[in-house]
């Protein structure tokens, strides 16, 4: 695989295509615009990507403070802590102030890609995408250990995105093995909520699952799949590297001192 370019100017250009991806196949309830920073936030589901605030121009430095404030005021109102989320979009102007302001940085994330010419699907099952929203989330939260509280959450999510999206789950009769969310935007396919249940770890379900996955992406027209994992999860990161996905970028979160 060829290595992905380095020129500020080409990778600036990938961030934004897979950023703009991400917003639309994990849609936010609420979504706000203060200049270029993208203000998500969602009553219903905790999670940091759906309550953040995404800034998209390394340029866009202007009144910084007074800005802050206005989001913060946004995120009392949802009972949400005040939570940025720095990609290389973010630039080095805003890093600044917040480390100045004694933010804290906590949760980094890799972006990986695959293109799809090169991923070996040829032994990989044809699986039909479940079509029942409450049934795969109920696999859901069980191969990820997630509590039931957040069903209405991920229901209002899963439901509000609009690109096709896949819904796998492999399942030993009623037992859900693995699961993960496919979602087919032009010609990408971009893999969210991949988790495979605790005692079935380490069988090579996650791994026929997501090539299942990609498998029906390509037949539909995608060309490179692409997904987010954190970087201390040294399992998963095995995994995708193994499948052949190469780091795009990093992104992590901060947070304003005693939040």
């Amino acid at each position: 695989m060829a290595p992905v370019s380095r020129h500020p100017g080409s990778v600036l250009a990938m961030v934004r295509r897979y950023e703009a991806a991400g917003f639309r196949a994990w849609p936010a309830a609420a979504v706000h615009y203060d200049g270029t920073w993208l203000v998500r936030l969602t009553a219903g589901h905790p999670a940091k990507r759906l309550n953040s605030v995404n800034p998209l121009d390394p340029g866009d430095t202007d009144h910084v403070a007074e800005r802050i404030v206005r989001a913060s005021r946004r995120f009392d109102a949802y009972g949400r802590p005040l939570t940025f989320r720095m990609s290389p979009l973010s630039g080095q102007m805003l890093s600044k102030h917040l480390d100045e302001a004694g933010w804290n940085r906590f949760d980094e994330s890799l972006v990986m890609r695959l293109p799809l010419a090169e991923a070996e699907l040829g032994e990989a099952m044809d699986q039909i995408p479940l079509k029942d929203i409450s049934r795969f989330i109920g696999a859901l939260l069980k191969t990820s250990g997630s509590d039931a509280s957040l069903r209405p959450g991920l229901s209002e999510v899963i439901g509000a995105i609009q690109p096709e999206a896949g819904l796998f789950a492999l399942e030993d009769g009623s037992e859900p093995l693995a699961t993960l969310i496919c979602v087919h935007d032009g010609d990408l396919a971009g893999l969210f909520e991949v988790a495979t249940e605790k005692s079935a770890r380490k069988k090579g379900h996650g791994r026929n699952l997501i090539l299942s996955a990609l498998k029906w992406a390509r037949l539909r027209g995608a060309r490179e799949a692409w997904l987010q994992v954190e970087a201390g999860n040294v399992p998963a990161l095995a995994l995708y590297r193994s499948l052949g996905f190469e780091e795009v970028y990093r992104y992590h979160y901060r947070r304003p001192p005693g939040a």
